[in-house]
Protein backbone atom coordinates (compact mmCIF):
# COMPACT_ATOMS: atom_id res chain seq x y z
CA UNK A 1 0.00 0.00 0.00
CA UNK A 2 1.64 3.21 -1.01
CA UNK A 3 2.57 5.76 1.67
CA UNK A 4 0.20 8.66 2.47
CA UNK A 5 1.44 12.22 0.65
CA UNK A 6 0.22 14.01 4.26
CA UNK A 7 0.58 12.71 7.74
CA UNK A 8 -1.24 14.93 9.97
CA UNK A 9 0.18 14.96 14.06
CA UNK A 10 -2.63 15.94 16.15
CA UNK A 11 -2.27 16.22 19.94
CA UNK A 12 -5.64 15.25 21.55
CA UNK A 13 -5.73 18.25 23.62
CA UNK A 14 -9.16 19.67 24.02
CA UNK A 15 -9.09 22.53 26.93
CA UNK A 16 -12.31 24.02 24.73
CA UNK A 17 -13.97 21.34 23.41
CA UNK A 18 -13.27 21.07 19.69
CA UNK A 19 -11.03 18.27 18.73
CA UNK A 20 -14.35 16.83 17.47
CA UNK A 21 -14.57 19.28 14.94
CA UNK A 22 -10.93 19.63 13.99
CA UNK A 23 -10.94 15.43 13.28
CA UNK A 24 -14.57 16.29 11.27
CA UNK A 25 -12.88 18.55 9.07
CA UNK A 26 -9.73 16.67 8.47
CA UNK A 27 -12.14 13.30 7.40
CA UNK A 28 -14.43 15.56 4.94
CA UNK A 29 -11.14 16.67 3.15
CA UNK A 30 -11.32 16.06 -0.50
CA UNK A 31 -7.76 14.97 -0.82
CA UNK A 32 -8.08 10.58 0.47
CA UNK A 33 -4.08 10.22 0.89
CA UNK A 34 -3.61 11.21 4.08
CA UNK A 35 -3.32 9.59 7.66
CA UNK A 36 -4.47 11.45 10.89
CA UNK A 37 -2.36 10.30 14.01
CA UNK A 38 -3.96 11.55 17.14
CA UNK A 39 -1.65 11.79 20.01
CA UNK A 40 -3.06 11.14 23.31
CA UNK A 41 -0.73 12.07 26.47
CA UNK A 42 -2.36 11.47 30.61
CA UNK A 43 -2.75 15.38 30.72
CA UNK A 44 -5.88 16.02 32.03
CA UNK A 45 -7.10 18.20 29.09
CA UNK A 46 -6.76 14.99 26.89
CA UNK A 47 -9.59 13.80 25.30
CA UNK A 48 -8.11 10.46 24.63
CA UNK A 49 -11.73 8.95 24.79
CA UNK A 50 -13.27 11.25 21.73
CA UNK A 51 -9.77 10.13 19.55
CA UNK A 52 -10.35 6.36 20.48
CA UNK A 53 -14.02 6.60 18.83
CA UNK A 54 -13.10 7.71 15.84
CA UNK A 55 -10.06 6.06 14.90
CA UNK A 56 -12.12 2.84 15.70
CA UNK A 57 -15.10 4.64 13.53
CA UNK A 58 -12.02 5.90 10.50
CA UNK A 59 -9.45 3.74 9.23
CA UNK A 60 -7.35 7.23 8.22
CA UNK A 61 -7.57 7.75 11.85
CA UNK A 62 -5.37 5.98 14.95
CA UNK A 63 -4.37 6.84 18.57
CA UNK A 64 -0.77 7.39 19.83
CA UNK A 65 -1.40 6.69 23.78
CA UNK A 66 1.48 8.17 25.59
CA UNK A 67 2.21 6.81 29.48
CA UNK A 68 2.58 10.57 31.01
CA UNK A 69 1.39 13.63 31.38
CA UNK A 70 4.00 14.88 28.45
CA UNK A 71 3.03 18.32 27.16
CA UNK A 72 2.15 19.03 23.02
CA UNK A 73 5.70 18.88 22.03
CA UNK A 74 6.92 15.71 23.15
CA UNK A 75 3.64 14.97 21.71
CA UNK A 76 4.09 16.14 18.78
CA UNK A 77 7.11 14.19 18.55
CA UNK A 78 6.35 11.10 19.14
CA UNK A 79 3.38 11.60 16.51
CA UNK A 80 6.17 12.69 13.93
CA UNK A 81 8.01 9.00 14.78
CA UNK A 82 4.86 6.84 13.92
CA UNK A 83 4.10 9.20 11.21
CA UNK A 84 4.55 7.11 7.44
CA UNK A 85 3.43 10.14 5.29
CA UNK A 86 5.82 11.85 2.56
CA UNK A 87 4.78 15.53 4.57
CA UNK A 88 4.35 16.25 7.98
CA UNK A 89 1.44 18.77 9.04
CA UNK A 90 1.13 19.90 12.60
CA UNK A 91 -2.07 21.47 14.16
CA UNK A 92 -3.82 21.54 17.26
CA UNK A 93 -7.41 20.77 18.18
CA UNK A 94 -8.66 24.23 17.82
CA UNK A 95 -7.89 24.26 13.74
CA UNK A 96 -10.45 24.38 11.22
CA UNK A 97 -9.46 22.94 7.23
CA UNK A 98 -11.72 24.07 4.50
CA UNK A 99 -12.58 21.10 2.88
CA UNK A 100 -10.53 21.26 -0.43
CA UNK A 101 -7.20 22.60 1.79
CA UNK A 102 -5.35 19.61 1.52
CA UNK A 103 -6.22 19.03 -1.91
CA UNK A 104 -4.47 22.60 -3.05
CA UNK A 105 -1.33 21.50 -1.00
CA UNK A 106 -1.23 18.66 -2.90
CA UNK A 107 -1.73 20.13 -6.09
CA UNK A 108 0.78 23.01 -5.02
CA UNK A 109 3.26 19.84 -4.87
CA UNK A 110 2.94 18.85 -8.19
CA UNK A 111 3.63 22.16 -9.15
CA UNK A 112 6.87 23.02 -7.37
CA UNK A 113 7.82 18.96 -7.04
CA UNK A 114 9.01 18.27 -3.62
CA UNK A 115 10.36 21.11 -1.57
CA UNK A 116 11.55 20.78 2.20
CA UNK A 117 9.33 23.21 3.10
CA UNK A 118 5.83 24.23 1.68
CA UNK A 119 4.55 27.30 3.70
CA UNK A 120 0.88 28.89 3.50
CA UNK A 121 -1.69 31.19 4.95
CA UNK A 122 -3.99 31.23 8.01
CA UNK A 123 -6.52 33.36 9.55
CA UNK A 124 -7.96 33.47 13.06
CA UNK A 125 -11.62 33.33 14.16
CA UNK A 126 -11.94 35.48 16.96
CA UNK A 127 -15.16 37.72 18.75
CA UNK A 128 -17.14 36.13 15.92
CA UNK A 129 -14.65 37.37 12.91
CA UNK A 130 -12.42 36.28 10.89
CA UNK A 131 -8.69 37.76 11.16
CA UNK A 132 -6.27 36.93 8.15
CA UNK A 133 -3.01 35.85 9.67
CA UNK A 134 0.52 37.38 9.90
CA UNK A 135 2.24 36.25 7.36
CA UNK A 136 -0.24 37.12 3.92
CA UNK A 137 2.02 39.73 2.51
CA UNK A 138 4.94 37.53 2.84
CA UNK A 139 3.36 34.85 1.68
CA UNK A 140 1.50 37.20 -1.34
CA UNK A 141 4.76 38.74 -2.69
CA UNK A 142 7.31 35.18 -2.76
CA UNK A 143 5.88 34.43 -5.97
CA UNK A 144 5.15 31.15 -7.73
CA UNK A 145 8.40 29.32 -8.11
CA UNK A 146 10.38 27.41 -5.36
CA UNK A 147 13.20 29.20 -4.01
CA UNK A 148 16.17 28.43 -1.66
CA UNK A 149 14.90 30.41 1.84
CA UNK A 150 18.01 32.52 2.27
CA UNK A 151 16.63 34.07 -0.90
CA UNK A 152 14.36 35.21 0.58
CA UNK A 153 15.26 36.12 4.07
CA UNK A 154 12.22 38.09 4.71
CA UNK A 155 10.18 34.77 5.39
CA UNK A 156 12.30 34.51 8.77
CA UNK A 157 10.09 37.91 9.81
CA UNK A 158 6.88 35.20 9.94
CA UNK A 159 5.47 34.55 12.95
CA UNK A 160 6.78 31.29 13.69
CA UNK A 161 3.68 28.79 13.35
CA UNK A 162 4.47 24.80 13.30
CA UNK A 163 0.48 24.56 11.52
CA UNK A 164 0.75 26.78 8.52
CA UNK A 165 3.45 24.62 6.55
CA UNK A 166 4.17 21.27 5.18
CA UNK A 167 7.52 19.86 6.27
CA UNK A 168 9.10 16.83 4.54
CA UNK A 169 8.98 14.04 6.38
CA UNK A 170 12.69 13.06 5.24
CA UNK A 171 13.94 16.96 5.68
CA UNK A 172 12.74 16.22 9.16
CA UNK A 173 14.22 13.09 9.78
CA UNK A 174 17.59 14.32 7.81
CA UNK A 175 17.57 17.55 10.44
CA UNK A 176 16.46 15.41 13.27
CA UNK A 177 14.57 17.78 14.34
CA UNK A 178 12.11 17.56 17.58
CA UNK A 179 10.01 20.11 19.56
CA UNK A 180 12.15 21.40 22.84
CA UNK A 181 10.58 21.42 26.26
CA UNK A 182 8.07 23.88 27.45
CA UNK A 183 5.86 26.39 25.51
CA UNK A 184 6.23 28.08 22.48
CA UNK A 185 8.02 24.78 21.90
CA UNK A 186 7.69 25.57 17.95
CA UNK A 187 9.62 28.66 17.23
CA UNK A 188 13.06 27.26 16.97
CA UNK A 189 11.72 24.15 14.94
CA UNK A 190 10.11 26.32 12.55
CA UNK A 191 13.56 28.30 12.11
CA UNK A 192 15.84 25.36 12.00
CA UNK A 193 13.42 23.70 9.52
CA UNK A 194 13.37 26.70 7.29
CA UNK A 195 17.83 27.19 7.64
CA UNK A 196 17.99 23.62 6.78
CA UNK A 197 15.75 24.04 3.69
CA UNK A 198 17.57 23.40 0.37
CA UNK A 199 14.30 24.12 -1.52
CA UNK A 200 11.16 25.77 -0.09
CA UNK A 201 7.61 26.98 -1.58
CA UNK A 202 4.39 28.90 -0.97
CA UNK A 203 1.16 28.60 -1.83
CA UNK A 204 -0.68 32.12 -1.06
CA UNK A 205 -3.97 30.98 0.18
CA UNK A 206 -5.77 30.19 3.96
CA UNK A 207 -5.77 26.49 4.51
CA UNK A 208 -6.02 26.37 7.96
CA UNK A 209 -8.68 28.66 10.25
CA UNK A 210 -7.05 28.79 14.17
CA UNK A 211 -10.20 29.02 16.76
CA UNK A 212 -8.55 31.69 19.22
CA UNK A 213 -6.99 34.48 19.25
CA UNK A 214 -3.72 33.80 21.36
CA UNK A 215 -0.88 31.21 19.94
CA UNK A 216 0.11 29.50 23.29
CA UNK A 217 -0.84 26.00 23.14
CA UNK A 218 -2.97 24.40 25.95
CA UNK A 219 0.04 22.40 27.69
CA UNK A 220 3.31 23.06 27.28
CA UNK A 221 4.55 20.26 29.43
CA UNK A 222 5.38 19.95 33.26
CA UNK A 223 7.00 23.26 34.71
CA UNK A 224 6.28 25.13 31.28
CA UNK A 225 5.36 28.92 31.72
CA UNK A 226 5.28 32.07 29.71
CA UNK A 227 9.15 32.64 30.73
CA UNK A 228 10.14 29.54 28.16
CA UNK A 229 9.13 32.05 24.87
CA UNK A 230 13.15 33.46 25.84
CA UNK A 231 14.53 29.96 26.02
CA UNK A 232 13.22 29.07 22.12
CA UNK A 233 14.70 32.22 20.86
CA UNK A 234 17.96 32.11 22.05
CA UNK A 235 17.79 28.17 20.44
CA UNK A 236 16.98 29.77 17.29
CA UNK A 237 19.55 32.74 17.56
CA UNK A 238 21.71 29.90 18.27
CA UNK A 239 21.61 28.11 14.71
CA UNK A 240 22.63 31.81 13.27
CA UNK A 241 26.11 31.25 15.36
CA UNK A 242 29.22 31.75 13.51
CA UNK A 243 27.31 32.44 9.91
CA UNK A 244 27.71 36.56 9.86
CA UNK A 245 26.48 36.12 5.71
CA UNK A 246 23.04 35.63 7.12
CA UNK A 247 22.90 38.98 8.08
CA UNK A 248 19.35 39.67 6.21
CA UNK A 249 18.27 36.62 7.96
CA UNK A 250 19.25 37.64 11.61
CA UNK A 251 17.63 41.09 10.89
CA UNK A 252 14.06 39.59 9.79
CA UNK A 253 14.38 36.80 12.96
CA UNK A 254 15.16 39.69 15.53
CA UNK A 255 12.44 41.87 14.47
CA UNK A 256 9.94 38.80 15.00
CA UNK A 257 11.59 38.04 18.10
CA UNK A 258 10.46 41.70 19.08
CA UNK A 259 7.21 41.52 17.82
CA UNK A 260 6.59 38.40 19.61
CA UNK A 261 7.62 39.17 22.70
CA UNK A 262 5.36 42.65 22.68
CA UNK A 263 2.58 40.37 21.78
CA UNK A 264 2.28 38.40 24.32
CA UNK A 265 3.55 40.98 26.62
CA UNK A 266 0.84 42.83 25.62
CA UNK A 267 -2.26 40.18 25.24
CA UNK A 268 -4.29 39.71 28.08
CA UNK A 269 -4.05 36.44 30.49
CA UNK A 270 -0.33 35.81 29.12
CA UNK A 271 2.03 37.71 31.65
CA UNK A 272 0.74 38.06 34.82
CA UNK A 273 0.93 41.47 36.07
CA UNK A 274 3.80 40.61 39.25
CA UNK A 275 5.43 39.25 36.03
CA UNK A 276 5.61 41.90 33.76
CA UNK A 277 8.71 44.05 35.17
CA UNK A 278 10.96 40.55 34.76
CA UNK A 279 9.28 39.60 31.28
CA UNK A 280 9.92 43.34 30.55
CA UNK A 281 13.99 42.95 31.18
CA UNK A 282 14.23 39.77 29.70
CA UNK A 283 12.93 41.16 26.40
CA UNK A 284 14.81 44.05 26.68
CA UNK A 285 17.98 42.30 27.25
CA UNK A 286 17.50 39.93 24.11
CA UNK A 287 16.70 43.60 22.43
CA UNK A 288 20.36 44.42 23.48
CA UNK A 289 22.24 41.09 23.13
CA UNK A 290 20.73 40.41 19.53
CA UNK A 291 20.16 43.20 17.78
CA UNK A 292 22.63 42.75 14.23
CA UNK A 293 24.92 45.94 13.79
CA UNK A 294 23.66 48.64 11.91
CA UNK A 295 19.68 47.62 12.34
CA UNK A 296 17.16 50.12 11.45
CA UNK A 297 14.14 49.99 14.14
CA UNK A 298 10.66 50.02 12.20
CA UNK A 299 8.70 52.56 11.26
CA UNK A 300 5.55 53.75 13.10
CA UNK A 301 3.75 52.73 15.88
CA UNK A 302 5.89 49.51 15.89
CA UNK A 303 9.08 51.63 15.62
CA UNK A 304 7.84 53.58 18.85
CA UNK A 305 7.26 50.15 20.72
CA UNK A 306 11.02 49.02 20.12
CA UNK A 307 12.43 52.45 20.87
CA UNK A 308 10.92 51.82 24.54
CA UNK A 309 11.64 48.54 24.98
CA UNK A 310 15.36 49.17 23.65
CA UNK A 311 15.38 52.19 26.79
CA UNK A 312 15.10 49.09 29.05
CA UNK A 313 12.62 51.71 31.15
CA UNK A 314 9.80 49.72 32.22
CA UNK A 315 7.90 52.50 34.11
CA UNK A 316 8.18 54.61 31.19
CA UNK A 317 6.56 51.77 28.77
CA UNK A 318 3.92 51.92 31.24
CA UNK A 319 3.33 54.82 31.81
CA UNK A 320 3.20 55.07 27.45
CA UNK A 321 0.72 52.57 27.49
CA UNK A 322 -1.70 54.36 29.70
CA UNK A 323 -1.42 57.54 28.10
CA UNK A 324 -4.26 58.70 25.73
CA UNK A 325 -2.03 59.20 23.08
CA UNK A 326 0.34 55.92 23.39
CA UNK A 327 -3.01 54.10 23.34
CA UNK A 328 -3.29 55.10 19.65
CA UNK A 329 0.00 54.20 18.22
CA UNK A 330 0.68 51.33 20.77
CA UNK A 331 -1.94 48.77 19.51
CA UNK A 332 -1.16 46.21 16.73
CA UNK A 333 -1.22 42.43 16.58
CA UNK A 334 1.47 40.05 16.08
Amino acid sequence: MPSPLISVVLPAYDQHGQLADCLDSLLAQSLANVEVIVVADRSPETAAGLADSFAARHARVSVLHLNAAVGVGVSRNAGAARASGDYLLFLDADHLLPRDALQALADRLQQTGPVDVLLFGHSRRHNDRDWPGGAETLLAEAGPEAFAPFDRPELFGAPPLIWDRLIRRGHWQELGLTFPDGRYEEVPVVHAALLGARKAAVLARECVQLRRRETVHPAGGPGSSVFDLFDQYERSFALLEDQPHLYAVRDALFVRMIRHYLFVFDLAGCVTRAERPQFFHRAAEHHRRFMPPGHRKPGGRLGIKFSLLASGAYPAFEVAKLSHIARGTLTGRN
